[in-house]
């Protein structure tokens, strides 16, 4: 019978509609070659051979042919019981009906999207093949939330198209708005496809994280049979000139001289508000010491009235040499 097509689907030969859409569905996603970006070559000749199963098994005409005659007969030339042709199928005739059949298949890309629906998972318009992400993979079957199908052949819904939102230290420090521009494809009145300009609104609150994410549900493209994917915007922290942050910290480091560090060193900041901070500190520093001056850190993002701590460290510098009188006074200063 040349290639066993039920037993690449993993179904037996009694396998209803129900039964063939459930094994493609699991092969095709675990096969896909994006989804195998290590082993593409297999992955390749499976996906193609998953497809190719399916578009027959799944097809009542072929499917005869196949349990009659197997790929020989799809593939060569034998009578078809129907007249009737689909889409990869070619008949060769000698006057007004049929006198025989073949199999040509079809684009194991093709199928794959005619299946799930869609012709660019990511919702932005942008592509035109299949490029997929393990995100969009993880959302059949595994309980991700990006592209999902109904029980009952709904619409799907595009995955989340995500954008970074670089935010300096104090923006986040005080809070901000940010107004962004976007552009994106609807459907007019008409039914054709048209360009909407929007301006989005984001109330970046005091204290957030980098991370943190602000959703405008269903701004990405308007596409046929496919709910719009959301926007998503992601915190990203510019790095600062003199501070760092720990989570609810900040983290701040002083230079100062071996003689500062041994006789005290006063801290003078400017806050991310803008603020002088004044800091002395008499402790002897040495090089893990750090002084920890509370409440001066950022704002905590479920209450702004609160905040984390400052932590200021030190880099001491130590003299490259030290003359003989030099060495003996500092041996007699610690001495006593």
């Amino acid at each position: 019978m040349g290639v066993d097509y039920y037993k690449i689907l993993q179904v037996d030969r009694n396998a209803n509609d129900d039964d063939l859409k459930k094994a493609y569905r699991r092969l095709a996603m675990k096969w896909h070659p994006d989804k195998n970006p290590n082993n593409k070559k297999e992955a390749e000749s499976k996906f193609k051979q998953i497809s190719e199963a399916y578009e027959v098994l799944n097809d009542p005409q072929k499917r005869a042919i196949y349990d009659q005659y197997g790929e020989e007969g799809l593939k060569g030339q034998v009578p078809p019981p129907d007249a009737s042709g689909g889409g990869g199928t070619t008949f060769f005739s000698t006057g007004d009906v049929p006198t025989s059949f073949r199999f040509n298949p079809r684009s194991a890309d093709d199928i794959f999207a005619e299946f799930f629906g869609f012709s660019d998972p990511f919702g932005g318009g942008m592509r035109s093949r299949f490029t997929f992400g393990d995100e969009v993979f993880r959302s059949f079957g595994e309980g991700g939330g990006g592209v999902y199908m109904s029980q009952g052949g709904g619409p799907r819904k595009a995955p989340p198209i995500e954008n970074k939102l670089p935010c300096s230290l104090e923006e986040i420090y005080k809070g901000t708005t940010k107004k962004m521009k976007i552009s994106r494809e609807a459907f007019g009145a008409s039914g054709k496809t048209m360009q909407l300009e929007e301006i989005l609104t984001i109330n970046v609150k005091p204290g957030w994280k980098k991370g943190t994410k602000i959703t405008f549900p269903e701004k990405g493209n308007e596409q046929p049979n496919v709910m719009p994917a959301d926007l998503v915007f992601i915190i990203d922290e510019k790095p600062h000139r003199e501070f760092t942050r720990d989570g609810n910290d900040l983290i701040v480091t002083q230079k100062i001289s071996l003689a500062e560090a041994l006789t005290g060193y006063t801290v003078n900041l400017t806050t991310l508000d803008g603020r002088n901070l004044t800091v002395p500190v008499n402790n002897v520093i040495h090089p893990d010491y750090e002084e920890v001056v509370a409440r001066e850190g950022m704002p905590l993002p479920k209450d702004p009235t609160k905040k984390g701590n400052l932590r200021i460290k030190f880099s001491i510098k130590f003299p490259t040499r030290l003359t003989v009188d030099q060495k003996a006074g500092i041996k007699k200063l610690l001495a006593t």
